[in-house]
């Protein structure tokens, strides 16, 4: 072989072994690109860059699976990473669903994406994740949920009883409490749901509204209710994340914290908008008054907050535990502020 021919074996050789050296996840997520996903985003895009490319992402919103058997996926290893939310399946997610207890007291995305950390760092979520092959990586942080409706604003509690509304977890759970009959369609059914009748309001944060079009069939939005939130973390197959090169994995881990803080920069501009949406679709902004959000969170919070207690306690959960962990890293935010 001369010599030009074995350069050219040699570039090939060469251009073979850097494809197969090359890392490509792909990541599963659903409905649209919106601000719930803008993290996950920025993470592929950080990773990316300090690696030359050679660790990517490939993220598909339902191509690859339904959101609420995305943490089945990842156990299978069908992909690498994967977002999914709390309440989809509390029983494959125990610990976790201490965030979405209600009225829990957490006033920003600051706030919420302190406590899920604290709590995604608590031996209990990694044991519970490991079985199915996953691993916390970041959260997805959103404001308190608040209603939109047709027909009659509802602000009073009494107007809450026999109320059809499309909410999950525990902010479900503080509906029924007062009367309401929840539903937990996934939020890419919720608009069909509103749209037909099935529902007469459902519960979102203000991102939520906007991409999967509820706010389109709205008549009236609480401004103030905030009975609570979903907890929403992204998770990666351990076997894949230990896999990956100390520099991959470096890289990884190192880009969470950027990818989150554009997160909350990217969501605040959002909530600044949001006055100007609802007077752009001509929909009404419902304050409770103080009188009526006291007698829903005395009759949907601490009693559901109770009744989550004994039933983990009684799984083996370390439920005061988690629950303690919540406020206490909620005092400790607040006064570092």
């Amino acid at each position: 072989m001369n010599i030009t021919g074995k350069l050219l074996c040699t570039v090939v050789a060469f251009a073979f072994a850097s494809e197969a050296a090359a890392t490509e996840w792909n990541v599963s997520v659903w409905g649209k690109r919106r601000a719930f996903t803008e993290h996950i985003h920025k993470l592929a895009d950080l990773v990316a860059e300090k690696t030359n490319g050679e660790f990517t992402m490939t993220i598909s919103y339902g191509g690859l699976s339904k959101n609420t058997e995305n943490l089945d996926g990842i156990s299978i290893g069908a992909f690498e990473m994967a977002q999914f939310c709390a309440g989809y399946h509390p029983d494959k997610n125990r610990a976790i669903t201490v965030l979405e207890l209600p009225f829990l007291g957490v006033n920003t995305l600051d706030e919420e994406v302190a406590v899920s950390n604290a709590v995604y760092a608590h031996p209990a979520v990694a044991e519970e994740m490991a079985q199915w092959n996953a691993k916390m990586l970041m959260t997805s942080p959103m404001p308190q949920y608040n209603l939109v409706g047709t027909g009659e604003p509802r602000d009073a509690l009494e107007k809450f009883d026999g109320m059809r509304v499309r909410a999950t977890g525990g902010i479900g759970q503080a509906f029924e409490a007062v009367g309401g009959v929840p539903t937990s369609v996934t939020s890419s059914e919720a608009y069909q749901a509103m749209e037909s009748g099935v529902v007469d309001t459902v519960a979102f944060a203000q991102h939520a509204h906007l991409s999967f079009g509820t706010i389109n069939e709205a008549d009236w939005w609480t401004a103030n209710l905030n009975p609570g939130t979903v907890n929403c973390p992204v998770v990666v197959n351990i076997d894949a994340y230990e896999s990956l090169s100390d520099a991959e994995r470096e890289a990884l881990d190192s880009s969470v914290d950027e990818a989150i803080d554009y997160y909350l920069e990217n969501y605040g501009k959002l909530l600044k908008q949001w006055d100007d949406v609802l007077a752009e679709k001509n929909v009404t902004k419902v304050m409770i008054s103080d009188d009526e959000l006291a007698k829903f969170e005395e009759v949907g919070g601490q009693p559901i907050q109770k009744a989550w207690l004994d039933e983990m306690n009684a799984q083996g959960m370390p439920a005061q535990e988690l629950l303690d962990l919540v406020k206490s890293t909620l005092a400790e935010t607040r006064a570092s502020n």
